[in-house]
């Protein structure tokens, strides 16, 4: 299938992985997706089977080039009813599979061992369902002195009913996707779209998760700001999705770029590599960058800001 780019140290590792990645593909369908094929970076979700309670985990994975001979594959479970000793536990499991099996092709058997991890669950366990959402990277915090509290960077919605009554607001606006950042198996994506009412925004971000990879990502955090047809009233609000500060960072950001009408959603796949601050130098770098070129940045004259375009740049596909 891919003979003539097969790296002859690598060969045999590469052909197990393209023919393991095949048969799950085969196997799972739809709840199979591929986030990088170049990188070798895979997901896929699991469930319990079960009307209730419905249970659902996503296993994030990346394949070194000596998996499956010499290196297991590095892995994330996002789910949000897992976590401490359960995490550990699953962990433990996967892991005790994998040194059982060493040298042999692993994902079958991981995903039948959460799979069946699920199952076991007792009836009382949180679903995925529910409003919070935790995904973990395992990121230490960081703490910047120079930045504001970033809770008091989002505004309650006492205004909100100021919002709803645009005839505007039926479709949904279009998305824009910005460029690609990659840092260390790492990727950033952000994606943007006008907005003037808090239901487009629900809208948006519905219409992102209907994107298997966007939705797969370990973290969407967001950021919007709209402003009332007066110019003094407006609405702002954020979501870390997991990412601790990414959301109120994202806010500042555009408040500093006085930008109005507006939502950023920065996607990241964690690659399974640490990436200390510069985790939020890479969300907000490229956040700006699609501010600027879908013509959003507060140089622009005050028509301009409430939702026109400078220019029209070439749009991008999604990963």
């Amino acid at each position: 299938m891919a003979d003539d780019v097969i790296d002859p140290e690598n060969g045999a590792d590469l052909q197990s992985q393209i023919e393991e990645v095949e048969a799950l593909s085969s196997i799972y369908g739809d709840d199979w997706c591929v986030i990088d094929e170049a990188a070798r970076i895979f997901c896929i979700k699991i469930s319990n089977g079960l009307e209730e309670p419905k249970l659902t985990a996503c296993l994030q994975i990346i394949l070194p080039p000596d998996y499956p001979s010499a290196a297991p594959p590095i892995y994330q479970i996002n789910a949000a009813w897992l976590r401490g000793p359960e995490r550990a536990k699953l962990a433990n499991s996967l892991e005790d599979l994998y040194v059982e099996n060493l040298g042999e092709s692993i994902l079958f058997l991981w995903v039948d061992n959460i799979r069946e991890f699920l199952l076991k669950k007792p009836k009382g366990s949180e679903t995925v369902d529910q409003p919070e959402r935790v995904n973990v990277t395992a990121e230490e915090d960081v703490v910047d002195e120079d930045l504001p509290d970033f809770r008091t960077l989002k505004l309650n919605t006492e205004n909100a009913h100021l919002f709803l009554d645009h005839s505007n607001d039926e479709e949904v606006p279009p998305i824009k996707h910005g460029n690609i950042i990659t840092d260390r198996r790492s990727t950033f994506q952000p994606h943007l779209a006008p907005v003037v009412t808090p239901r487009q925004v629900k809208m948006v971000l519905e219409k992102l998760n209907e994107n298997k990879k966007i939705a797969s990502a370990t973290h969407n955090i967001h950021a919007y700001r709209i402003f009332g047809e007066d110019k003094n009233s407006f609405l702002q609000d954020c979501e870390d999705d997991g990412e601790t500060n990414a959301g109120g960072r994202l806010l500042h950001l555009l408040q500093i770029l006085d930008v109005r009408n507006v939502l950023v959603v920065v996607s990241r796949w964690y690659g399974g590599i640490l990436l200390g601050p510069d985790r939020f130098k890479h969300i907000n770098n490229c956040a700006r960058d699609i501010l600027v070129e879908e013509g959003f940045t507060a140089s622009m004259d005050e028509s301009t800001r409430s939702g026109a375009k400078t220019k029209k740049p070439k749009s991008k596909k999604t990963k």
